[in-house]
């Protein structure tokens, strides 16, 4: 099941990053040069915590010994 889990918090994932980096891109009021690396960036914090997050809830977390 958690398989499933990732997939679509993955799914999500994804899309909320683009659009925050849309939002940020409005900001700024200009594209990115290295658009693909924020976006990674962006990408990769949020699947972090949101992943450690999926393990803590589904009793997958042994916590540090």
């Amino acid at each position: 099941m958690e398989v499933i889990y990732y997939t679509l918090v993955a799914i999500a994932l994804y899309f909320l990053s683009d659009w925050i980096l849309q939002r940020l891109e409005v900001a700024a009021g200009r594209r990115f040069e290295y658009r693909s690396v924020i976006f990674f960036f962006i990408l990769l914090g949020l699947a972090i915590v949101t992943f450690s997050l999926i393990r803590y809830w589904t009793g997958e977390w042994q916590g540090v010994a």
